[in-house]
Order: C-alpha cells, then sequence, then structure tokens
C-alpha cells in the first residue's frame, strides 16, 4: 500500500489527469466551430493555435532552465524531445485537423480514443513489454466499440461518402502518433522532468506547425474573420496550453498507462460538448460503443495492475 503522502500525491494526478483530459476535449469543439463560422483552412487554424499557444512555452521553458537545480538536456535528449513533441502536437495535430474537416467531433474523439491500445501495443513491440491474454480481451472490447460507434455514425445522412471514410483515416493515424508522443513522453519526463519536457516539446511542434504553413500556405493570417481569432485564441489556452501541462505533471505522478485510462473521461466530455455547441445528434449505437470503448480501455488499466 501507499504511505498516505504518496496516496495523495496519486490522487492529485488523477485529478490533474481528469481536468487535462476535459480541456483537451474542448478542441474538436473548437475546430468544428472555427470550420462552420469562419471557413478557415486546416493548416491556417493549426498555425494560430500555435501562434497564441507559442509564447506561454517559450517563456515556461526559459523558467525552467534558468532553475539552479537544472540539468541541461543532452544531445541525444534534444533530439528525442524535438522528435517527441513535433509527432504529437505538429504531425498528430495536423492529421486531426485535417481528420476534423469530415467527421464529426463525437466520432474524432472515438476514433482518436482507441490510442490507449495503440500505446499497449507500441510498448509490446518497442520495449518487449508482455501484453496479458486479459488485455487482448480490452483491446477486443474496445475495438468492437469503436467500430459500432463508427458503423451507426457512417449511416448517418450521407457519411457513408469516401470524404467521412478519409476523415476517420486521417484520425486514427493521429491515434498512432499521439501513442506514439505518449510512449515517448512517458520515457523522457522522468529524466528530464514533466514542465521542461512540456515547454520544449511543445516550442518544437509549435515551430514545425509555423514552418510548415509558411512553405506550404499563401493564406494571410492578418486578414480573418474575427471569430476564428476568438476561436483560436480559446484553443491555444484551454486545449493547448492548460492541458498539456495538466497531462504532462500528471504522467509525472502516475504514469503514462494510468493518464491515459484517466483520460477516458474524454470522448464522454466531446460527445456531450458536441451535442450542446454543435448540435451533433447522440445516437444509441453511439453511446454503446462509447461505452464499450471505456470499459476496454478500464479494462486494459486493470490488466496492467495485475
Amino acid at each position: 500500500m501507499r504511505s498516505p503522502g504518496k496516496q495523495s500525491y496519486f490522487i492529485g494526478g488523477i485529478v490533474i489527469c481528469l481536468f487535462g483530459a476535459i480541456c483537451f476535449s474542448t478542441k474538436a469543439i473548437f475546430v468544428k466551430l472555427a470550420y462552420r463560422d469562419t471557413a478557415v483552412d486546416a493548416v491556417a487554424l493549426l498555425a494560430l493555435r500555435m501562434i497564441f499557444s507559442l509564447p506561454f512555452f517559450i517563456v515556461s521553458a526559459w523558467i525552467a532552465s534558468s532553475k539552479t537545480d537544472n540539468v541541461k538536456f543532452t544531445f541525444r535528449q534534444w533530439v528525442a524531445v524535438a522528435l517527441v513533441g513535433c509527432l504529437g502536437y505538429y504531425i498528430s495535430s495536423l492529421l486531426d485537423f485535417l481528420g476534423l474537416q469530415y467527421v464529426s467531433a463525437g466520432i474524432e474523439r472515438l476514433v482518436l480514443f482507441v490510442y490507449p491500445t495503440l500505446v499497449l501495443l507500441i510498448s509490446a513491440v518497442v520495449f518487449k513489454e508482455k501484453i496479458e491474454r486479459f488485455q487482448w480481451i480490452a483491446v477486443a472490447v474496445t475495438y468492437a466499440g469503436l467500430l459500432l460507434a463508427f458503423v451507426s455514425e457512417a449511416k448517418l445522412n450521407d457519411a457513408q461518402g469516401p470524404d467521412f471514410y478519409l476523415g476517420a483515416a486521417l484520425i486514427f493515424a493521429c491515434a498512432i502518433t499521439y501513442a506514439m508522443y505518449i510512449v515517448g513522453s512517458g520515457r523522457l519526463i522522468p529524466s528530464v522532468g514533466a514542465a521542461k519536457f512540456n515547454s520544449y516539446a511543445m516550442s518544437f511542434a509549435c515551430v514545425a506547425v509555423l514552418l510548415h504553413f509558411f512553405i506550404t500556405s499563401n493564406v494571410s493570417l492578418l486578414d480573418l474573420p474575427a471569430q476564428t481569432y476568438t476561436y483560436s485564441i480559446a484553443m491555444a489556452l484551454l486545449s493547448t496550453v492548460i492541458p498539456s501541462y495538466l497531462v504532462t505533471e500528471g504522467i509525472k505522478r502516475i504514469g503514462s498507462d494510468n493518464a491515459a485510462i484517466v483520460g477516458s473521461v474524454g470522448p464522454v466530455s466531446t460527445i456531450i460538448q458536441a451535442n450542446i455547441f454543435l448540435h451533433e445528434p447522440v445516437l444509441a449505437a453511439q453511446v454503446a460503443g462509447t461505452a464499450l470503448i471505456l470499459v476496454g480501455v478500464l479494462l486494459i488499466g486493470r490488466g496492467k495492475r495485475k
């Protein structure tokens, strides 16, 4: 059993991860609102998100590196932090923003939320961690839930068109890259520190996104509708800066596997918000699929603790 101090530290980590997951779940809502109300494209919207986020990460990185107990990164750590950061918040975010052009916020979160199963599989392949039979059952339950929700969404209106499947494929690719980020960050945070890792990883990702925008886009970021900037600022603060620090601190306290489990609130939060703010219907099959996905993720966590 944990001592009272360690127990409160662990519980605090759960609460931190919970709030981080809820904040992250607002991102799809802001993206869909921006697409609906301003007709901004995915790359420009992602660039704005990072422009408004970058100052916070630069200041935080400077503060973390100025501390007396600061330990300088080795060259390999610099490379690892840059790669993991770009994987999680440049490549993964770009795939997500592109996919959200074609699928609802609810289905985006459900597809994305299979990432805990991908964390499990990546850990097994790369780090030779054994997957218990119990966890294989959990993976099967998770994907059964995803299939149920996915089929019901595909039948809704004209969603069976090719764009829907393209969007779903992009979101699934996003889930893979985000799972790789979770695995990588779980390995790096203990050695480099949560706040410092997050600050530099996010700074690298912001720079990568902006380079991508300026190289590939001819859209002016200075002449967009006012609502675009409102949604972008809200997304930068509520869906990027605040939750990124919450989740990295949570991973530090309870580990990446437990953090992924606590994040199970994400799909539920997104579905509720999508219904309220975007008027997306809540389908019975979607609810059932969500329940199966959550059960599968929780079973993965239980298997990990055995």
